[in-house]
């Protein structure tokens, strides 16, 4: 029996596969470390996220795809910020069986987010594990002194939106996973490509930094579903808020889950993976943000307000009170 073909060793697998992705910061990843080099008058932001397999993505799902989310969600978090890339920094732990197929599609994938993101590969470290694959983004974003944007600057009477569509991610993953839902079946086979696309590649509003920088108060992205993302919101900003469900945008593609399983609403404002964004600005200011979103081609819908009652938040649909049982997506 033929042996396994031979794999490269991680000099090797780091020259061909990620030096060529390397921004100038990366020093031709031959060096120990990055560098960056913030603009005059800039503060550097940093995020990072941590993916593993069977818990943020399905092992079997196409390396191209793993690599866009791992860097769209730490994108949407600078996004949020206000922040403009400037590079990221990677570790990738690699399972046992790890071919170089898989690594060379990982690689062109990350290289196709990079490049749409301006956010070049300055450094990072690969390992092998006995374990699943887990991969790990660090960020890093440069914004105006003093002007990003925090989650805890929201104020009685701001009002507040949200980015796109909600629902999409969490119902695109109920669509791609393997154990599909009955209510699968009733959606069209358009709504149903569109769902997991949104789900295996998010789409991070990097268009919409500079407008949360000019009229934004508070602001962050959706990973973990609106409901608990505002609740996060809310508890950094010692504030609460009134929200009209009926006002959360919806795609086509949700609507019609929801019409085939209308249980389905929860879990289109509570799931998550969406990397919308969720953000609060003054009544002098929203209607600035909205028109600013839209030149940059991203849309804003108002869905709520602020309020002085701290941790009170109350939902209503159609007009009606509306609970949850569980706001978010939680790993503890």
């Amino acid at each position: 029996m033929a042996g396994a073909p031979e794999r490269p060793g991680e000099f090797e697998l780091i020259a061909r596969y990620f030096a060529p992705i390397a921004g100038a910061g990366g020093l031709g990843l031959v060096d120990d470390a990055g560098l960056l080099r913030p603009a005059h008058g800039y503060q550097t932001v940093v995020t990072t996220d941590a993916l593993v397999a069977g818990v943020h993505f399905f092992a079997d799902d196409p390396a191209a795809s793993v690599a866009r989310k791992a860097l769209a969600v730490n994108l949407s978090d600078l996004a949020a910020k206000g922040a403009r890339p400037e590079g990221f920094v990677l570790s990738l732990a690699l399972p046992h069986g790890w071919t170089e197929a898989w690594l060379a599609d990982f690689a062109q994938g990350l290289a196709r987010i990079a490049g749409e993101g301006a956010c070049p590969l300055i450094g990072g470290d690969t390992v092998s594990t006995p374990g699943p694959l887990i991969l790990s983004i660090t960020a890093f974003g440069g914004v105006p002194a003093g002007r990003m944007v925090p989650r805890s600057g929201a104020k009685p009477g701001d009002v507040i939106l949200v980015s796109g569509t909600i629902g999409d991610g969490a119902l695109g993953l109920k669509v791609h996973g393997p154990a599909k839902p009955g209510w699968v079946a009733r959606l069209s086979e358009d709504d149903r490509r569109f769902l997991a696309d949104r789900y295996l590649h998010p789409r991070p509003r990097l268009a919409l930094a500079a407008a949360l920088q000019l009229h934004a108060s508070a602001a962050m992205d959706v990973s973990d579903g609106l409901v608990g993302d505002l609740a996060k919101l809310l508890r950094a900003s010692k504030a609460g808020a009134e929200i009209d469900l009926d006002r959360v945008p919806l795609s086509a593609a949700a609507r019609a889950a929801i019409m085939a399983d209308p249980a389905l609403a929860e879990l289109a404002w509570t799931g998550g993976d969406d990397y919308e964004i969720l953000c609060t600005a003054s009544e002098r200011e929203y209607l600035s943000l909205i028109a600013a979103a839209e030149v940059a081609g991203v849309t804003l819908a108002a869905i709520g307000r602020v309020t002085g009652d701290e941790g009170a938040v109350n939902y209503r649909e159609t007009g009606r009170a509306r609970s949850f049982a569980q706001g978010s997506f939680a790993h503890f």
